[in-house]
């Protein structure tokens, strides 16, 4: 792997001001009613009661080191970038089934409801291929967000981790290893839920699916999927009901790339 992008938030220096989701929302065009990132706030009774420091929490998907949604992906439309260790959608291989958005532990991804696939944030790789941080990094009005490749010992990520203690949220029973690190007290950390894995096309993925792309490669992959698509989900039939996942919604924790 050439690079391992990573992110590196401080949620003390998050003010819940949302400059970063309304920049992901333009820069992406994320349609109305959705996100690719986040910022969890904690119950506030809680807080005080305990007499603590309100901690807001900026998050988006967490390009998993293991991330389940690739493997709950029957056709492959979901993978892992070699080049660079983020999680990818291809678009021409996504056929909308919804698979994936219960097997993520954070809610991170939503299906488009003009594309009918499947989209989350991918570190914004439009502007990454211009030269361009994404976009919530750079909005940040207190830096909250810090950018950059694990595998580039002067990257500004490497040099934050190795100074101060960082916390990965995870959930203990689906550990996917996330690329999205918090400096010191993160806040919430009980919000993740235990990834739900399909079983519908497991047997389709497993022996078929590892088949079809040794036998005609990714292009007939994905006109094997087109079809699968039309099988599946024909005309305007109902989609499969959205993830009920809180990671999405980008505004509070009330109990828990797009390749063009």
């Amino acid at each position: 792997m050439e690079k391992k992008l990573a992110m590196v938030i401080d949620s003390f220096a998050c003010i819940d001001c949302k400059a970063c989701q309304a920049a992901c929302k333009e820069a992406n065009k994320v349609p109305v009613g959705q996100w690719r990132n986040w910022i969890k706030t904690p119950d506030m009774e809680v807080v005080a009661k305990k007499g603590g420091r309100t901690l807001f929490q900026p998050g988006n998907c967490m390009q998993c080191e293991k991330p389940t949604c690739v493997e709950a992906c029957p056709t492959g439309a979901t993978y892992k970038d070699p080049l660079d260790g983020t999680v990818r959608i291809n678009r021409e291989l996504c056929i909308g089934c919804g698979q994936c958005l219960p097997s993520c532990p954070y809610g991170a991804r939503y299906r488009h409801p003009e594309l009918r696939v499947a989209d989350k944030c991918d570190f914004c790789a439009k502007r990454r291929a211009s030269g361009l941080a994404p976009a919530c990094v750079s909005t940040c009005p207190n830096k909250a967000r810090v950018f950059g490749d694990l595998n580039d010992s002067t990257s500004n990520v490497r040099k934050l981790m190795k100074k101060d203690k960082f916390v990965q949220v995870v959930n203990k029973e689906s550990n996917t290893d996330p690329h999205i690190y918090y400096l010191g007290d993160p806040g919430v950390t009980d919000w993740p839920v235990k990834a739900q894995m399909p079983s519908a096309f497991t047997f389709w993925k497993n022996l078929a699916g590892p088949a079809m792309k040794g036998f005609v490669g990714l292009s007939g992959l994905g006109v094997g999927a087109m079809l699968l698509k039309q099988l599946v989900m024909p005309g305007d039939a109902p989609l499969q009901e959205e993830n009920k996942g809180e990671g999405n919604k980008g505004e509070e924790i009330k109990g828990g790339d797009d390749h063009e």
